[in-house]
């Protein structure tokens, strides 16, 4: 039952003067209506515009509100864990200020938090009966992959690594050392997450832009499509670091192994005409090598190369395996001595 939890909201804000009260006001009605007890928590990341004003306004206003501003811009990663460390629920759910996400999502997601147990709850807009509603082509399609990339990555197939709307566990996310300062936090607590065998659910929801693209061009916060896409492309690279080196070095082999297996092919092949006595020279491995070296160069130098550009690569794959095995386990004994260590 929700009305058996406290819940704090986070929202984390930079330079959102447009839409910041009537989207507080929606959403702090949404929470009245839910009957639990509940704050609202904005996070004023350095805005250059009227937004702390208007939150300290709000703050006067809405007994449950409070705001919390940082002095200068700090990124989304710093305005989140601002947020978990000073937050007073037992269940901490993120929303975006744009509302792309709507209010109810927050009581599905707690209801599936506490149905299922779940350290976790993503809002996913691409798993099956989610929904995304007029958002940009060209973002929804590199969200799309980014997120599709991710799921190749990742031991644990989930739908939705980058989005911000989630429901946390308070216990649970303030455990985890997080140290991204910008979009890639998400997929951090992701990752990490699946380090310490967190119970992590997801259900589907509806992305909707429709109300956002009413402000194009009034609103300074705009997230930069591109630099979102490769940020997302490099986060995946911390799910399975290996398997790129491994890919890239299982390429390569092949390459290679095609090139020195044709080599070893004409050189049998000469070898077998002249001890079979169709050609009139002394009959050895080495001079049919020799011939074949004399013939075709380049064959046995991008075959070389490549071979031991393969080898670099492949034990480079599996070092990285044996580091992030490594880092996997330091980071779940750091985590369950600081639990500890908060217990004493």
């Amino acid at each position: 039952m929700i009305s058996n939890h406290s819940i704090s909201v986070i929202v984390p804000c930079y330079n959102e003067d447009v839409i910041l009260e009537e989207n507080i006001i929606v959403l702090n009605t949404y929470m009245a209506e839910l009957g639990c007890d509940f704050e609202i928590l904005v996070i004023n990341d350095g805005s250059s515009d009227r937004t702390g004003e208007l939150a300290d306004k709000l703050e006067k206003n809405l007994s449950n509100l409070r705001v919390i501003h940082h002095p200068c811009n700090l990124n989304l990663g710093r305005a989140l864990q601002t947020g978990f460390q000073n937050s007073k629920g037992d269940i901490l759910v993120v929303m975006d200020i744009d509302m792309s996400y709507s209010v109810d999502h927050i009581g599905r997601m707690v209801d599936k938090m506490v149905e299922k147990s779940a350290d976790i709850v993503i809002a996913s807009p691409y798993m099956k009966d989610g929904k995304v509603t007029a958002v940009p082509f060209g973002r929804k399609i590199m969200s799309r992959w980014v997120n599709r990339f991710m799921r190749f990555c990742a031991q644990d197939k989930y739908y939705t690594f980058t989005g911000m709307v989630r429901a946390y566990q308070s216990k649970f996310i303030r455990s985890v050392n997080l140290k991204t300062k910008d979009n890639e936090i998400n997929p951090e607590i992701i990752y990490k997450a699946m380090i310490l065998r967190a119970n992590i659910v997801e259900i589907p929801a509806h992305l909707d832009w429709t109300e956002q693209n009413k402000y194009a061009g009034k609103r300074i916060s705009s997230i930069r499509v591109l630099r979102g896409f490769f940020s997302g492309i490099m986060s995946a690279f911390i799910f399975r670091p290996y398997i790129f080196f491994l890919i890239i070095g299982s390429i390569l082999m092949g390459l290679s192994l095609y090139e020195l297996v044709w080599l070893l092919f004409d050189t049998f092949a000469d070898l077998s005409n002249c001890l079979l006595g169709r050609v009139s020279t002394t009959c050895s491995f080495s001079i049919s090598l020799a011939k074949q070296f004399a013939t075709n160069p380049q064959s046995f130098l991008v075959g070389g190369i490549t071979f031991l550009a393969a080898i670099q690569f492949l034990g480079l794959g599996f070092l990285s395996l044996q580091n992030k095995r490594y880092f996997e386990e330091m980071f779940h004994l750091g985590t369950s001595i600081k639990k500890e260590i908060k217990v004493q």
